[in-house]
């Protein structure tokens, strides 16, 4: 397989930090973009014994920040994996809207912000490749995970409409979307609503918050299986646009769109109860 220089956001945890590693074993030059700079220290040590150490360059990267934006567009690369995000939990009806604009600014908005000047010059050359890290959440939804289902959501179209109009330019575009996968984000994720929910003047059940998010603890899986397949897929050059992983969520997501021009007013969806 080709050798190819891949810059990946959200690169200092998780799913983006194991496939930086992962990719980085198969030789490819990797620009592992991290959020802070205490994530660079851990990443270094991490780093100190590896016989891929070389094949790394760690930067600091987060998308809000235009002065490191300026920074990471310098580079000149092959593909590009928008890996950073982050999400809110907490009931629609009532949750401060100022959290899912946060949500959706990351996941969305500058996550294309991001991409544009890459894009340019991936057209420039007639070549190169985006892929969005979207999620089942982008196919489906999950009662009080809204503000996260609403972004990636978005992303999808985002992700559809540059397929489209990006593919006379020689540009590829693709979406991975994982399964619930146990690196501390989603634990994380469901924690953020105690930050601002009161259940002595919010009237959603405090209980059911709970409940999802106990289900959510207890439903996840091995990371290193979705890292592997996010190895595999990267760097090539045909596969699908839309990675579901693990595969069996691909049918279920199908048949839970489907079921949305079937559903009357007043139902639950049945993965719902």
């Amino acid at each position: 397989m080709k050798k190819q220089t891949i810059l990946i956001t959200g690169a200092g945890s998780g799913l983006g930090k194991g496939s930086a590693i992962g990719l980085a074993k198969q030789g490819h030059k990797i620009i592992a973009a991290v959020h802070t700079w205490e994530q660079i220290s851990r990443f270094k040590e991490d780093l100190k014994e590896a016989d891929y150490k070389e094949n790394i360059e760690l930067i600091k990267l987060d998308i809000l920040d235009v002065v490191d934006c300026e920074k990471a567009w310098e580079y000149d690369i092959d593909i590009l994996v928008n890996n950073a995000g982050i999400g809110q939990t907490g009931p629609l009806a009532e949750i401060p809207v100022d959290y899912l604009r946060e949500v959706m600014e990351t996941n969305a908005f500058s996550t294309l912000e991001f991409s544009q000047p890459f894009i340019k010059k991936m057209v420039e050359k007639g070549k190169g490749k985006v892929i969005f890290l979207s999620s089942i959440a982008g196919l489906v939804t999950n009662p009080f995970l809204g503000p996260y289902n609403a972004s990636k959501h978005a992303l999808e179209a985002i992700a559809q409409c540059l397929r489209d109009e990006l593919q006379p330019f020689g540009v590829t575009v693709a979406t991975i979307n994982p399964g619930p996968y146990e690196t501390g984000f989603n634990d994380r994720v469901y924690d953020s609503y105690k930050q601002w929910f009161d259940e002595n003047l919010h009237f959603t059940d405090k209980k059911e918050l709970e409940k999802a998010a106990e289900g959510m603890a207890k439903n996840q899986f091995d990371p290193q299986m979705m890292i592997d397949k996010m190895v595999e897929v990267i760097p090539q050059e045909k596969h699908d646009f839309r990675t579901v992983y693990p595969e069996k969520f691909d049918e279920f997501c199908q048949e839970y769109q489907k079921r949305q021009y079937a559903i009357k007013t007043g139902e639950v969806d049945k993965s719902k109860k």
